[in-house]
């Protein structure tokens, strides 16, 4: 029960909860806490104001703060609601948790009511702490916010378990330890005092004799109170909203914002998600038992570890005494690598073994509090955290399943010592460190259904074979001179796919592909013949395997231009799409290791170059919340929170753009557009980390943002229907966006390396699709070509 404790303390004050209340963000905290923490705002930015103008907000409004001043996790513990006239620059504090809050602008006016019942300021909003979200209150203030009476009832079994031992009330002098408490006499007796005062017959036979515990449960706790609406106060809960994943009650049903949504039996969702928290219980028990057995192992390593490392010093040290004098100033060296190997041995074990501890610590504390909300008997109470509660479990179990439990560090020396030399040789006397060499990648396989010809290009793709245990480091691609000449080298790197472009006429070529890793080369793949033709009306072919005899038409599209690039290899379809690994690349290659006497291959080389791709996005690594249609080209999201979801296609050189357009945008949220690596945060908006760099807008204006950075705020921004562009140039290293075909902003980033996938970060209030297969603004690709 101890891990659980932090799970019941509130962020703000760091004690157990006091009346909790849950926030939209389903974080909770102490009504009073809440109280704390409210910040007034203008009256021109109340929700009030707002419906008065037209303008459509929700009752729980995300504030419209100025981004750059608002508080980020990188500021220097300062922090303002900039763009207020009234709004003083108020410092930061932080809780005994370590999260820090903002305090209220001003102090509470005095009054008689109590803290809980005092009224809230008009227009105030909250933040919170947790996760750093904004709302503006409405009329309810913070009675608008359910009550968590879940975690009301677990907080109190957890106090009472940690309750010291009660006492008899009927002993003399010394008070013994009560065994039990009889429920109608309300008196707690030790055996003893039990047995005299209070024997089990005549009347006292029908009374209700429980443990202390118990008794003082049900001797301090009132009754719990029955579930009311937060909207229609005198109502019950009686129902449950599918769509808003909410308790409602028959009036929200009749006339409320409820009255058109699928709702079903409150009972019965309540057995659904109790059923659906057990079972992902079930899976998280799995792997917190297996953590256990790990640690169990990790521990036993460290002793292996010692006694290996005994078991060396002494053989090396029996081995270094055997030789002459010149040998024993060798010997404290090679006993300093001995020792030196041992401790970054151990260092790593141990951290390990600390790291997991504590990642155990944090599951075991989850999955008692889980265990203690089952318990609960109040369907809408329930309901209000099992969400947020199933997420977390299976976010959890996701973090264990990364490789957690698998040990960073063998327990064998791999070192062996070598004493032959002559004693000529003794100072070049060293460790010969023994490691069991890897075996050579598998023959690729060529992917004929992938292989096809247009024009006077080939397209050639291939795989490692299903079977295949080693990994390949990349791959080779060769391809004669078209006249029968000998193999030369095309293409070296990672991918699985290449075009060929400006091939001879009439002309038959000989291609093969090869793996490589680190310990060798595999074995080429079969030859695949092809050969060109003249016939200009000729379609698109795909090439059989093998083809010995048969030769198969390529398509004449222009005189011979001798280049070699990735790039659709026919209009309206992409290679990209070819691809059977989950994130394609994209790349130019060029024939310079064909550019040799005797072949009729030349490389082509310009300032300016763009590679038009086609791609969607990826449900593959998106977040669990994103949700996809339109063949995953458009995407929205299920939660309040932003989420982050990539696109197929990564890039490493060339000029790329591509375009979203805003099919929804309700209540002024802030998307984010960019770009970012594979691996990026995905529950948070993009460009938090230093993984992503990023474009986020509202309805006004933008700000650029990386690693949790805002700079270049700009006037401008986003309705529905707008066109958010994209322009990641990497030959020059920039990124710059767009809206509605003019430039946002100045250039955004610059000295921009690497392999970047597109990336959008959003939540339940957007909409977007994606516009791929798009050349360049004119007006950028004419700047680019004079410079």
């Amino acid at each position: 029960m101890e891990e659980m404790e932090e799970e019941l303390k509130c962020p703000v004050c760091g004690s157990f909860y006091r009346e909790p209340i849950i926030l939209p963000c389903s974080h909770n905290l102490c009504q009073a806490c809440a109280r704390n923490i409210l910040v007034q705002t203008p009256e021109s930015e109340s929700p009030q104001s707002r419906r008065a103008s037209g303008s459509g907000v929700s009752d729980y409004d995300y504030l419209d703060l100025d981004k750059m001043s608002l508080y980020s996790e990188a500021d220097s513990g300062y922090g303002s609601y900039g763009g207020f006239a009234s709004a003083p620059t108020t410092p930061c504090q932080k809780s005994p948790n370590g999260v820090r809050v903002f305090p209220p602008a001003m102090p509470p006016p005095p009054t008689h009511l109590s803290p809980a019942l005092a009224p809230v300021p008009r227009n105030s909003c909250i933040t919170c702490p947790q996760c750093h979200r904004s709302l503006i209150l409405d009329d309810r203030g913070l009675r608008g916010f359910p009550k968590n009476r879940v975690l009301e009832g677990v907080i109190d079994r957890y106090q009472q378990s940690k309750a010291a031992a009660l006492k008899c009330q009927l002993c003399e002098k010394a008070p013994k330890e009560a065994t039990v408490m009889c429920e109608q006499c309300d008196v707690f007796y030790c055996d003893p005092c039990r047995l005299r005062c209070h024997p089990p017959r005549g009347p006292l036979a029908k009374h209700r004799l429980v443990p202390p515990a118990q008794g003082r449960v049900s001797r301090r706790l009132s009754p719990r109170k029955v579930s009311t609406c937060t909207d229609h106060e005198l109502e019950n809960h009686s129902m449950y909203c599918v769509q808003c994943k909410m308790p409602v009650c028959y009036q929200c049903l009749e006339e409320g914002k409820h009255s058109s949504h699928e709702v079903k039996a409150l009972g019965a969702m309540w057995k659904l998600h109790k059923n659906q928290l057990s079972q992902a219980l079930n899976g998280l028990s799995d792997r917190a038992k297996e953590a256990k057995e790990f640690l169990v192992q990790l521990r036993n390593m460290v002793q292996q570890i010692q006694e290996n490392s005994v078991e060396f010093e002494a053989c090396l040290v029996a081995q270094c005494d055997a030789l002459i004098d010149a040998l024993n100033r060798r010997k404290a060296q090679l006993l300093a690598r001995v020792n030196k190997e041992h401790e970054h041995k151990l260092k790593v074990v141990r951290d390990q073994i600390s790291h997991c501890t504590v990642k155990l610590r944090q599951t075991t504390g989850l999955m008692e509090y889980c265990l203690e909300v089952i318990k609960e008997n109040d369907p809408s109470g329930f309901l209000q955290i099992s969400d947020a509660l199933i997420r977390r479990v299976h976010l959890t179990e996701d973090q264990w399943g990364k490789g957690t439990l698998t040990p960073r560090m063998t327990t064998d020396f791999d070192l062996s010592l070598d004493n032959s030399p002559l004693l000529q040789s003794i100072h070049q006397l060293d460790f010969v460190q023994v490691k069991a060499s890897s075996p050579v990648p598998a023959t690729p396989i060529l992917q004929l259904e992938e292989c096809c010809t247009h024009n006077n290009s080939a397209t050639l793709s291939w795989k490692q074979p299903p079977l295949s245990t080693v990994p390949a480091d990349g791959y080779i691609l060769e391809l004669d001179d078209g006249s029968g000449g000998q193999f030369r080298e095309v293409y070296v790197g990672k991918e699985t796919m290449c075009t060929v472009d400006g091939l001879h006429f009439n002309s038959t070529y000989n291609a093969r592909v090869k793996a490589f890793n680190k310990t060798g080369v595999s074995p080429y793949s079969k030859t695949l013949v092809l050969q060109t033709s003249e016939d200009t009306d000729s379609e698109e072919q795909t090439l059989p395997f093998p083809v010995p005899s048969e030769r198969l038409p390529l398509r004449r599209m222009s005189p011979f231009s001798s280049t070699l690039n990735l790039q659709p290899s026919f209009p309206g379809r992409s290679y990209f799409d070819f691809r059977s690994s989950p994130h394609q690349l994209s790349l130019h290659s060029s024939l310079q290791s064909l550019n040799a006497p005797g072949c009729n291959f030349e490389t082509q080389s310009a300032p300016y170059s763009q590679l038009v791709a086609w791609f969607a996005f990826d449900p593959g690594s998106a977040h669990s919340d994103i949700i996809f249609s339109n063949d995953n080209l458009t995407v929205t999201c299920s939660s309040y929170d932003d989420r982050v979801v990539l696109g197929k296609t990564g890039f490493s050189k060339g000029v790329h753009y591509w375009e979203l357009t805003i099919d929804r945008y309700d209540n002024h949220p802030d998307p984010a557009f960019g770009v970012a690596r594979m691996d990026v945060m995905k529950d948070v908006m993009l460009g938090k980390d230093d993984k992503a760099w990023a474009m986020y807008v509202d309805n006004n204006r933008s700000w650029f943002m990386h690693n949790n950075s805002h700079t270049n705020r700009t006037e401008g921004g986003i309705t529905k229907g707008a066109t958010i562009g994209v322009l990641l140039d990497l030959n020059r290293k920039t990124l710059t966006f767009f809206i509605n075909d003019e430039q946002q902003g100045p250039i955004a980033f610059e000295n921009v390396e690497g392999m970047f996938f597109p990336a959008v970060s959003l939540n339940r209030n957007v909409q977007v699709t994606l516009h791929t297969g798009l050349p360049v603004p004119d007006f950028y690709s004419s700047r680019a070509s004079i410079a």
